[in-house]
C-alpha cells in the first residue's frame, strides 16, 4: 500500500483498511491422525518457499509471538464467548483462541444468516466447531467449500481431491449436517485412534428438527476448467515488477515455481501455454460476484454427495447414486437399499456449483482485482 501511495496509484484494499481481518491458528492435524502435506508441490510454507527466497518481503519472525498464549483445542466450549485480544498489529487482529472456537464466537455474536464461511483447505476446524455446537455452526448463511471430485477424476488419487482426502472424516461430518438425519451419513470410526468419543456426537434428528447446514461445494472437476496461463500472468505482473511493485515481485516469486512444477503434468505444451487451474480463487470469485450483474452462476441443489472415509483405495472419494432409481418418501429402511440412498429421509443435501459466468473470465477478473485494470 505504501508503494502504491508513493507511485500515485490508488491504495486499494479498502476492506482491509476498514476492518482488519481476524487471524487464528487452525488445527495442525486431521481428525483421523493421518497427516498429509503438499510440500512436494507447494513447499513447506505453502508458497513454494517464498519466505526463504524473498526474506525482504517476509514478515519478521516476531509474528509468532502474537499467538504464543494460544490455548490448545481442549479449551472449554465457553471459551468462544470471549472476544479476541487485539495486540495492535496494523494489518490484522491476532486471536489467542483456536480457529474452531473463533468460528463459533463470531457466529454466536452475530445475527443468523449473516456470516458466510469460505473453506479452501481440509475441514478439521469446521468439524471441531460442529462437534462442540452444531446449532451454532448452522447459524452460518452458507459454508462455501472448495473440495471433492464429483464428476471427474481426483488429483491426489484417481478418485479423491486433496482437501477431502487430507481429512475425509471431517468432510463427512460436515456434509452430514446437511442431512435430515445426520446419523445416516456419519463416518465409521475405524481409522487410527479415532473413536466415537473423540468428538461429541450430533444431537438426534428430532432435536435438530428442520435445521440444516447450508453447504455449497465447488468441486475439482469444475475448478479444472478455470485456468490462468503463464503468458497472461507474466504479461500482467512483469511491467509492475519493473516499476518496483512488492506485491508483483512477491506473487511472481511463487507463481513462477508453480508454473515450473506444472510442466511435468502438461508435457508437449509450450512454455507460455502452461496453465494453472484456480480452485481457491473460484470460491472467492463466487462470493464477490454472486448476485451482481457480473454473470450467472448455476447450482445443482440438494445432491446426496457422500464421503468415503475408510476405503483402502477410495479414501476421500465423493460418491453419488447414479442408478437413476426413484426415491421413496418417509421410509428410512427400504429392502434392497443399503445405505439409505433411495429414501428422502436420509442422505446428504449438498448444493454444488455446476456453471460459472465463464471459464475464461476468472483469470482476468483475478489479475485485475489484485493488480488493477489496465
Amino acid at each position: 500500500m505504501l508503494w502504491r501511495k508513493e507511485h500515485g496509484i490508488p491504495e486499494g484494499f479498502e476492506t482491509l483498511r476498514k476492518s482488519r481481518p481476524l487471524v487464528s491458528i487452525g488445527a495442525t492435524k486431521p481428525l483421523d491422525e493421518q497427516p498429509l502435506a503438499s510440500d512436494f508441490f507447494h513447499g513447506v510454507d505453502g508458497l513454494c518457499g517464498v519466505h526463504t527466497s524473498h526474506q525482504h518481503l517476509a514478515p519478521p519472525e516476531t509474528w509468532k509471538h502474537l499467538f504464543e498464549s494460544l490455548s490448545s483445542s481442549t479449551l472449554p466450549a465457553t471459551a468462544f464467548e470471549n472476544p479476541p485480544n487485539s495486540l495492535g498489529h496494523t494489518l490484522f487482529t491476532p486471536s489467542q483462541h483456536p480457529a474452531h472456537l473463533e468460528i463459533l464466537r463470531l457466529l454466536d455474536s452475530n445475527p443468523p444468516n449473516t456470516i458466510l464461511i469460505v473453506v479452501i483447505g481440509p475441514l478439521a476446524d469446521l468439524a471441531l466447531a460442529a462437534s462442540i455446537a452444531p446449532k451454532t455452526l448452522m447459524r452460518a448463511k452458507s459454508i462455501v467449500i472448495m473440495g471433492g471430485a464429483v464428476s471427474g477424476p481426483g488429483n491426489i488419487t484417481p478418485l479423491a481431491e486433496f482437501n477431502v482426502y487430507a481429512d475425509p472424516v471431517a468432510a463427512a461430518r460436515i456434509f452430514a449436517l446437511t442431512s435430515p438425519d445426520p446419523s445416516s451419513t456419519m463416518p465409521l470410526y475405524s481409522l487410527g485412534n479415532l473413536s466415537p468419543t473423540t468428538l461429541l456426537p450430533y444431537p438426534p434428528k428430532e432435536e435438530l428438527a428442520l435445521e440444516r447446514l447450508q453447504v455449497l461445494l465447488f468441486s475439482l472437476d469444475l475448478a479444472q476448467q478455470h485456468v490462468i496461463r503463464r503468458d497472461e500472468f507474466e504479461a500482467k505482473v512483469e511491467p509492475q515488477i519493473k516499476n518496483g511493485s512488492p506485491l508483483a515481485e512477491w506473487t511472481s516469486a511463487f507463481m513462477s515455481i508453480i508454473f515450473k512444477n506444472l510442466e511435468m503434468y502438461q508435457p508437449g505444451q509450450s512454455q507460455s501455454d502452461i496453465s494453472c487451474y484456480m480452485p481457491d480463487p473460484l470460491c472467492a470469485w463466487y462470493v464477490i460476484t454472486n448476485g451482481t450483474a457480473f454473470g450467472e452462476w448455476k447450482l445443482a441443489r440438494d445432491e446426496d454427495i457422500r464421503i468415503e472415509t475408510s476405503g483402502q483405495w477410495a479414501r476421500g472419494a465423493c460418491f453419488v447414486d447414479c442408478r437413476g432409481r426413484p426415491k421413496r418418501d418417509g421410509l428410512e429402511d427400504l429392502e434392497g437399499d443399503e445405505g439409505g440412498w433411495l429414501s428422502t429421509a436420509t442422505g446428504n443435501r449438498i448444493h454444488r456449483c455446476i456453471a460459472t459466468p465463464g471459464v475464461g473470465a476468472l483469470a482476468s477478473f483475478l489479475l485485475n482485482t489484485i493488480f488493477g485494470a489496465d
